[in-house]
């Protein structure tokens, strides 16, 4: 049996400062908690609402009702399993490979779905301005699908970041220059911002390769495309250019 005070830490989780407090953050779901449990990241409890997970010991497993699991779930229709684990000490960034780097990006389904991202196409570091929504909102967890536990996932400022490193700075804007006429590198800082009003003036100041999808639509009228699929189509151009 789960005790109030543990549903009531549990759902305090979902917001920011209380995972920074308690250093915790939660995932629901068979797949995503197996994909975290055979990572580097550290479980603190799992909580079930019938016999799964067995490779769990019993003193970190509880087993619970649904009722009970529907008042500590984020989603609308609760799985089966619900998970907490530790939020990992932040490594410092290196600027290494190619690189994606997020200035102010908001929706957490386009966080996680781009962690998802790099983790497909191989990149293994992702850097967030602050101003990023947190990669371990429930929501970001959920969409990454596991994958958050393969990218390292920095938040940091990054116009200082930007200033000082030694790599190419590629942005993305609807005026850059067409993508799959640029000679593109192994290695870069792949920018991207936010989803209403894309890259800040401060780090437009320091790219120094404007890129963009070009429009094939007869009529031209789309005014721009969602920032997780613009990731998808960047990521895989830069890889096809270096393979």
């Amino acid at each position: 049996m789960v005790s109030k005070n543990q549903i009531k830490l549990i759902t305090s989780l979902q917001q920011k400062k209380f995972r920074v407090i308690h250093k915790l953050f939660l995932a629901e779901g068979v797949k995503v908690i197996q994909e975290l449990l055979d990572s580097n990241f550290v479980l603190e409890h799992l909580f079930v609402s019938e016999p799964i997970l067995d490779a769990v010991t019993s003193s970190q497993k509880t087993l619970i009702t649904e009722a009970e699991l529907k008042k500590m779930s984020c989603l609308a229709t609760p799985n089966n399993c619900l998970a907490l684990f530790k939020i990992p000490e932040t490594k410092a960034p290196i600027p290494k490979g190619l690189i994606v780097a997020l200035d102010s990006i908001r929706d957490p389904g386009n966080l996680g779905t781009i962690i998802r991202l790099c983790d497909w196409f191989g990149v293994e570091q992702l850097w967030c301005n602050e101003q990023t929504v947190d990669s371990y909102n429930p929501k970001v967890v959920q969409a990454t699908m596991g994958s958050i536990a393969r990218v390292a996932v920095s938040y940091l400022d990054l116009e200082k970041q930007l200033e000082n490193t030694t790599i190419p700075v590629f942005g993305t804007f609807m005026d850059g220059k067409n993508l799959y006429q640029e000679k593109l590198p192994q290695e870069g800082i792949l920018v991207l911002g936010n989803e209403a009003n894309g890259i800040s003036e401060t780090i437009e100041k320091l790219v120094s390769n404007r890129l963009a999808i070009p429009r094939f639509g007869a009529l031209q009228q789309t005014e721009s495309l969602n920032v997780a699929t613009a990731t998808a189509i960047f990521l895989s151009e830069f890889k096809r250019a270096s393979s």
